[in-house]
């Protein structure tokens, strides 16, 4: 693939956090580097992993394919390879390519001279991972609780957590990283949309410059974040979202084992609704 104008002047020595000069190359138009190595070795790892898991399965549906976490009985021992173990080292080649991957953006932004803002996004999905599999089980004492993986399997693990907890939307935590990633969604649109609307005009009009998008908001909402602020707040919005998904999840058993309307009985005790701990 022809590299584009501007990409020759870029591709310069220098940058990599391991590996120096040996890692140092392009394959195409994809910097490779240290890590990118160490990304493809894991995915390709885990991968044969999960198709050798599903080959000792009773079914090579995509929907109902399987790996699944060992048995609670197993702790947080190491399990037997068919019993759980599987599901073990795929989880560790999982989170080496995830952080193999922010850390090769690190080494793309120290080439570019760019911040950090890339690699910092994506460790917090990285981190959400990590809670699931491996920061929740632990403090549950047994990998078993970690969520399978496969299509069928993991909504039902879903699901059957959820309900262990009666209503999983009662979990405040939840509660705003669902609102979070509305505001998110919602963000993106309004920013998007505009963006498009300024840069396609009705025929025969000039495309609209910043100006015309910061008034357009202060016309409709009172007030603009202006061209860098809406992409901080994007950003804090999605970082939020995933932030509180993992909370909302991690405090789910470890630190609340009731259901979680019980939780909201401290709002039904308040002196504010009279004798009796309750209202209406």
């Amino acid at each position: 693939m022809a590299m584009l104008s501007f990409e020759r002047k870029y591709r310069v020595r220098g940058g990599t956090l391991l590996g120096g000069d040996l890692f140092d190359f392009w394959v195409g138009p994809f910097y490779v580097g240290f890590f990118g190595v160490t990304t493809a070795f894991f995915a390709i790892l885990g991968t044969a992993l999960i198709i050798y898991g599903a080959s000792l399965g009773p079914t090579w549906n995509i929907w109902q394919i399987n790996i699944a976490p060992p048995d609670i009985s197993y702790g947080l021992g190491l399990a037997p390879l068919r019993e759980g173990g599987l599901w073990q080292i795929i989880s560790i080649c999982a989170l080496g390519s995830f952080v193999s991957w922010a850390l090769r953006e690190v080494e793309i932004c120290r080439k570019l001279g760019m911040g950090y803002h890339v690699p910092f996004a994506f460790s917090f999905a990285i981190l959400a991972y990590f809670t699931l599999v491996f920061v929740r089980p632990v403090l549950l004492g047994a990998w078993g609780h970690g969520f399978p993986y496969g299509i069928t399997s993991h909504l039902d693990w879903v699901s059957n957590t959820g309900y262990q907890y009666l209503h999983f939307h009662y979990n405040p935590a939840h509660m705003l990283g669902v609102s979070f990633f509305f505001a998110t969604t919602l963000a993106l649109s309004l920013h998007g949309s505009l963006i498009l609307s300024a840069s396609n005009p009705r025929k025969g009009e000039l495309v609209k410059t910043a100006e015309h998008e910061n008034t357009f908001l202060r016309d409709i909402i009172g007030y603009s974040i202006g061209a860098l602020g809406i992409h901080r707040l994007g950003l804090f919005l999605a970082l939020s979202a995933v932030f509180w998904s993992a909370v909302c999840i991690v405090i789910s058993g470890p630190f609340w084992t009731h259901g979680w309307p019980e939780w909201w009985s401290w709002w039904l005790n308040l002196p504010i609704w009279g004798s009796g701990g309750s209202h209406g």
